[in-house]
């Protein structure tokens, strides 16, 4: 199986939201967050520079709307919009867009959407030649998971993590859970997302004194 690295480009025009969701995908095993934009000419422009494998695109964008975006644009593409009603859905299907998620969704939802894409373009690669039961597969892979998909193991680490965090029994922040731990608040931040893409931990946005928006966690 290829172990190339998916980038992902994240299109949201709330600023929080796109950052939510690029360090949902960096916890993700092969997939890598480009920076967020949050408009379609920023989108445009990152598209032409970085080519991106996927995109997680938004319907309202301030200066367009993020299906006619996915119209001009030759990518990949999950839309994420708290737009609800059936005929946007189907117009983004309709433009091309691989999935719908429908704000607000549990994180583990987008993990296994995107856990789900690695999987169809491992099987759909660029430098293999299809048949049908491979194109079959690749399809059922993206609209319903693989079940028979190995479960990533869970490392030192990340039980480190979850028992720090479980022990609390409180909500904690990266830093907090990085010192419990003895370990770097990237690193912290790494593994509490991913905990949160499988949905064993919960994950929430709080406001600090500077007004600063942190992702908190706690153990389920």
């Amino acid at each position: 199986m290829s172990t190339e690295e998916r980038t992902v480009l994240v299109v949201d025009d709330d600023f929080r939201v796109a950052q939510l969701h690029a360090d949902l995908v960096d916890a993700r095993q092969g997939l890598r967050a480009l920076p967020p934009v949050h408009t379609a000419r920023a989108a445009r422009a990152a598209v032409h520079e970085s080519a991106p494998d996927l995109l997680l695109l938004d319907v309202h964008l301030p200066d367009q709307s993020g299906i006619a975006l996915l119209r001009e644009l030759d990518t990949d593409a999950f839309v994420v919009s708290a737009a609800s009603d059936g005929a946007t859905v189907r117009r983004a299907l309709h433009a091309g867009a691989l999935g719908y998620l429908i704000k607000p969704f549990d994180a583990r939802l987008l993990g296994e959407r995107l856990d789900a894409y690695v999987r169809f373009r491992n099987v759909l690669r660029e430098d293999r030649v299809a048949d049908q039961e491979a194109v079959e597969r690749a399809l059922r892979i993206l609209h319903s998971g693989d079940a028979t998909a190995a479960q990533p193991s869970r490392s030192a680490t990340e039980q480190l993590v979850l028992a720090r965090l479980s022990e609390s029994g409180a909500e904690l922040s990266a830093l907090e859970v990085a010192e419990r731990a003895g370990i770097s608040r990237a690193t912290a931040q790494r593994y509490l997302s991913g905990l949160a893409g499988r949905g064993l931990v919960e994950m929430t946005l709080s406001y600090g004194s500077t007004g600063r928006p942190e992702h908190r966690y706690r153990a389920k």
